[in-house]
């Protein structure tokens, strides 16, 4: 057998593997109302997987360098008056809303779905204004409120160790996902509060020894996926607002420049799967089963968070290997990796909108009553979802892949002089976005799990 042959089988089995009868996975504080299908799991999930496929045969067909720079080219540029001013004023509401956050958690209701600060920051920040940052533009700079406060600390300007890259944003990154799973960081203010504070006197104590530029374009990972994110994202600044199609972003070539930055791009792309996949039953019965063999609970969690970023991170490593085999390139394959990497944004960016659209919509109404009145708030009140929402979520899982299909499509004719040279660069990574594809599906619609042995 062939490596081409056993690398399809193995991928393919490794994420077969993982699927179960198909439902709906709802994410929240509280479950949501079950959505379910009766199409097979196994129909459905080849089905989106073939949707990638053909989308990658499609692409194939469109080989005109000229007509595929002019799609990527941004398209006016609009100046804002008084950028300074704008600045400011971005800063202070930032700033302004840590000040709440921290307020309300700290001596607000303790109920979750009462407390302000709880569903400002899971509903509000995390699930609405993230999906602005990939549907709009990314404006965190602007409203960034530990960068405002930095900004206005004396720096030591000490030189940040350029063996690190990216990797403490890396780990950043899974430790704040961690944190979100196993503690009751989103069910209790106080705790919330108090992370808050936490993330506060790290960041900008990072930010006083290092620099603010430096802290906040290579460590802090909440700018880093922000960041990211924009590239996705129609409106970008630089030095004016330009406009461009959806995923444009992503075909400039420093964008990802070591193995650190590859890393970041698949941690993004591997910690929404991971928040989803343990509220999932089978993941549930997984862990139960795994405890009662002897695996301490404690332990589960933070392992299964490595593991599955190194499988994640792995693939992607293969693909790029396969990548340069297909293409007979001198290109290294990190080289290659780099260049493929930010498509995957475009994966991540769908999984984020169809896994958190819900979860904001039915906590919307909660979230503006709350505001409203922080220290003493109304009942809450939940949007109940209607059953072909579930529809909706996987239809954002396609278009965030089918748009990095594209984006990887146009980064190999941008590297590769041959035709057939660029499109055999793309099998691998096609394959390993089938799969990535496959998890995601099978994850959106699998119902809400409790995940065990959390606090």
């Amino acid at each position: 057998m062939s490596r081409r042959r056993r690398f399809l089988l193995v991928a393919v089995g490794v994420f077969a593997g993982l699927v179960g009868s198909v439902a709906a996975h709802g994410a929240g504080l509280a479950s949501a109302p079950d959505r379910g299908t009766d199409v097979p799991t196994w129909l459905f999930l080849l089905t989106g997987g073939g949707v990638i496929g053909a989308s990658f045969l499609l692409a194939s067909f469109i080989t005109d360098r000229s007509f595929i720079r002019a799609i990527h080219r941004s398209r006016g540029r609009w100046t804002p008056p008084a950028k300074g001013t704008i600045r400011r004023l971005g800063g202070v509401i930032g700033v302004i809303g840590l000040g709440f956050v921290l307020g309300v958690g700290f001596f607000g209701p303790r109920e979750a779905l009462y407390n302000a600060a709880v569903l400002l920051v899971w509903a509000g920040w995390w699930s609405g204004y993230a999906m602005t940052t990939y549907l709009v533009g990314n404006s965190w700079p602007l409203v960034n409120p530990w960068r405002a406060i930095a900004e206005a600390l004396p720096s030591l300007d000490r030189e940040y160790p350029e063996r690190f890259g990216a990797w403490p944003s890396v780990v950043g990154l899974l430790a704040l996902v961690w944190l979100e799973v196993i503690s009751p960081v989103a069910d209790r203010p106080r705790i919330l509060a108090g992370v808050v504070l936490g993330y506060t006197l790290l960041t900008l104590a990072g930010a006083v020894v290092f620099g603010p530029v430096t802290w906040f374009e290579t460590v802090d990972p909440i700018a880093r996926v922000f960041r990211y994110f924009g590239r996705v994202a129609p409106l970008h600044y630089d030095d004016g607002i330009r406009v461009r199609l959806p995923g444009a972003g992503l075909n400039e070539t420093a964008l990802v420049s070591d193995r650190s930055e590859v890393g970041f791009v698949v941690a993004i792309l591997w910690v929404t799967t991971y928040d989803g996949l343990v509220a999932t039953p089978p993941w549930r019965r997984f862990a139960v089963t795994v405890v009662e063999a002897g695996v301490p609970a404690h332990l589960l969690y933070p392992a299964a968070l490595v593991a599955g970023y190194a499988v994640f991170l792995g693939v992607f490593r293969v693909a790029a290997v396969y990548s340069k085999r297909h293409a007979r390139t001198y290109t290294s394959a990190d080289a290659l990796a780099r260049r493929f990497a930010p498509p995957l944004l475009a994966i991540a960016a769908g999984y984020h909108l169809a896994h958190f659209l819900g979860y904001f919509v039915e906590l919307s109404p909660a979230l503006f009553r709350a505001l409203a009145a922080p220290l003493a708030p109304p009942a809450p009140v939940a949007v109940v979802l209607p059953s072909w929402f579930t529809g909706v979520e996987i239809a954002f899982v396609i278009l965030g892949h089918l748009l990095a299909i594209w984006a990887a499509h146009a980064a190999a004719y941008e590297v590769f002089p041959g035709k057939m040279q660029a499109i055999r660069s793309q099998y691998a990574v096609t394959l390993a976005m089938v799969c990535y594809t496959m998890l995601s599906l099978w994850i959106v619609t699998q119902p809400y799990a409790t995940p065990p042995y959390v606090s």
